[in-house]
């Protein structure tokens, strides 16, 4: 079955556990861009505890009436830096943090002008680093509720928000994605960006997804 996916920055664990056993991937590329979710922000497990990495937008204040793919990345702002900085500081005791760096840091110095490439391009490095070999396409228009029922419409069905409680067919059913050993504390610490898994497991990151 096909999914449709809005399109995260360093996509949660989840978003990558949903699209096994996918016939294709479907990028929501005509919608309005909304605040506060993954679209631009992802979740990092650091030493002081679960931390957001955001990219600022051109207008933020404003970008909610802008699409989504059209939105531009704040350069102004020295973000690419002060990301890379934290990437290392969290993870560069991790296993597979070397194995990785200079294709995710070739990626980020190119600043690409748009959130929506930047985010593609980043899904395209983590898609071949897992094995998952999925089409991608894109929606040619906007529908509120997608008109083809063939489709699985997952569409903010990830949210950095606080998890809802658990249960079946939700990103906090502990089913989604099977724990794994991570750089710091003694617990598992769910719902974080694709990049804990494989700084922790490298090439064996996929085996991890449900």
């Amino acid at each position: 079955m096909p999914i449709l996916f809005e399109l995260p920055y360093n996509p949660p664990i989840a978003f990558f556990a949903e699209l096994v056993g996918a016939d294709s991937l479907l990028l929501e590329s005509h919608e309005n861009y909304r605040k506060q979710t993954y679209r631009n922000r992802c979740l990092i497990l650091t030493a002081q505890g679960v931390k957001p990495l955001t990219v600022p937008v051109v207008d933020g204040n404003r970008s909610e009436k802008v699409k989504t793919a059209a939105l531009e990345i704040d350069y102004r702002q020295n973000w690419v830096h002060q990301h890379w900085r934290t990437l290392q500081t969290a993870y560069g005791g991790s296993p597979y943090f070397e194995y990785y760096a200079d294709y995710l840091h070739d990626i980020y110095v190119q600043k690409p002008p748009l959130l929506f490439d930047l985010n593609l391009t980043l899904l395209h490095f983590y898609l071949r680093c897992l094995r998952l070999r999925i089409p991608v396409a894109f929606t040619p228009e906007y529908h509120s509720s997608y008109p083809n029922p063939t489709v699985r419409d997952r569409r903010d069905w990830l949210t950095p928000k606080a998890p809802a409680p658990t249960e079946p067919d939700t990103p906090s059913d502990p089913d989604w994605v099977r724990p794994y050993s991570q750089t710091f504390g003694l617990q598992f610490v769910p719902h974080l960006s694709i990049l804990d898994l494989l700084f922790s497991q490298g090439p064996n990151a996929g085996s991890y997804l449900a």
